[in-house]
């Protein structure tokens, strides 16, 4: 599961913290698109409900996807996974991702400093996680990835300035994940082991500047 740690209660969220953006986001105050890339026109916009259920139940028994992100089972095991976000405060927000129209992905962007997660390293304010599926199989290792996470992580920091840094933590054995963010300008910063996974601290630092290696390949 890519960050639901059992244990540990999350951090406590301070009064009026989490819906800073247009869109109710954890992620601050970034606009969600379009936003042009080497790939396309790249836009991210909340899951809807249940317009959206039955691709995301799709992508989820997709078995190169259910290998990481253990989600596969009837739409009603994909529905609880993104209400569960879409019910809470605001610190984690489900979105779809396309790219010229198609919908070509899920994100999960969320508050890393005010999740389980921030257990696990040394936290600063304002982190901002994220995670990515990519959904069909045809936009998978085409560096589809790492153009698109080098884009939502600069549409995140230049979008909420207390941002410092955006972090992931893909499973160590998801090696096509971990060269995606590498490639977008993330850095291998540790290993973690968390509940259900050994996993692989990915930080980008707003003093990186743009990812320019985050290109498709020729």
């Amino acid at each position: 599961m890519p960050h639901e740690l059992p244990g540990r209660a999350p951090v406590p969220a301070p009064a009026g913290e989490f819906r800073l953006g247009p869109v109710p986001t954890a992620a601050g105050e970034f606009r969600l698109g379009p936003v042009p890339t080497a790939a396309g026109e790249f836009r991210l916009g909340p899951v809807l409900l249940p317009a959206d259920l039955a691709l995301l139940t799709g992508w989820m028994n997709d078995p190169e996807v259910d290998a990481f992100w253990e989600l596969a089972g009837p739409p009603e095991v994909t529905e609880r996974h993104v209400r569960a976000q879409q019910d809470g405060d605001g610190r984690s927000l489900p979105c779809l991702g396309l790219l010229d129209g198609e919908p070509m992905s899920y994100w999960e962007v969320y508050r890393a400093d005010l999740d389980p997660l921030a257990a696990h390293y040394p936290a600063r304010p304002y982190d901002t996680g994220v995670h990515l599926l990519l959904g069909p199989a045809a936009s998978r290792g085409r560096g589809l990835g790492a153009v698109l996470l080098a884009a939502l992580a600069e549409l995140i920091l230049r979008g909420n300035p207390r941002c410092e840094r955006v972090v992931a933590e893909p499973d160590v054995r998801n090696r096509r994940s971990v060269r995606a963010f590498e490639r977008a300008g993330f850095r291998a910063a540790a290993e973690l082991d968390l509940p259900g996974k050994r996993a692989a601290l990915m930080v980008r630092d707003r003093a990186d500047g743009p990812a320019a290696q985050a290109q498709l390949p020729a």
